[in-house]
């Protein structure tokens, strides 16, 4: 199995997973609140890179010109198995409610090993997933984790949707709602 290449120009960086998890680590105890927007930002910075590697990978691997093309039975496990071979964990992706989509992982890279947070902690990959989600779909995606490996959970959940519906999402999650509850008013 080799891993997805990145378009010419454009290079990819490989590191373990313990380097990201030190980087959080390092911005929360540092830069405490703004660490969470400082990765998200750097997350959105690669998620170009990592749609032009997803679109080149999907052509090679099945034949499919543009994500757009893919048969939505199959974009989970396609999505799955190519962030698996970059190193990011594997996915399962459903939808979650009539507005969103979940993308869960038990063994996503950003979480940490030592679980002792108190929130869902992968910010560098929403902003990844933000910006690598929108770019193939052609449109604007917000990404919000809800649950976290790095605070005892059992996955992380990544919920992804118009920035509309997240921004619903978060304003009841705020004042203590469920995010399962608080979606279904959204949708």
């Amino acid at each position: 199995m080799t891993t997805p290449n990145f378009p010419t120009g454009q290079y990819g960086v490989t590191m373990s997973r313990r380097v990201l998890q030190q980087l959080r680590n390092t911005l929360e105890r540092d830069a405490g609140l703004q660490a969470a927007s400082y990765l998200q930002e750097a997350g959105f910075a690669g998620g170009e890179a990592m749609a032009d590697a997803f679109r080149a990978w999907l052509a090679d691997r099945h034949g499919v010109e543009q994500p757009r093309d893919l048969d939505a039975a199959h974009f989970g496990s396609t999505l799955s198995q190519f962030l698996s071979e970059l190193g990011w964990g594997t996915v399962s992706v459903s939808p979650l409610g009539a507005a969103a989509l979940a993308i869960d992982s038990s063994d996503w890279a950003e979480a940490q090993d030592d679980p002792s947070g108190e929130y869902p902690s992968c910010h560098l990959s929403c902003g990844l997933l933000a910006d690598f989600l929108g770019r193939i779909s052609d449109g604007t995606i917000a990404v919000m984790e809800v649950e976290c490996r790095s605070r005892g959970d059992a996955r992380c959940r990544f919920v992804a949707g118009s920035p509309e519906t997240l921004g619903v999402l978060y304003d009841r999650m705020a004042q203590g709602e469920g995010y399962a509850d608080a979606l279904a008013q959204a949708g």
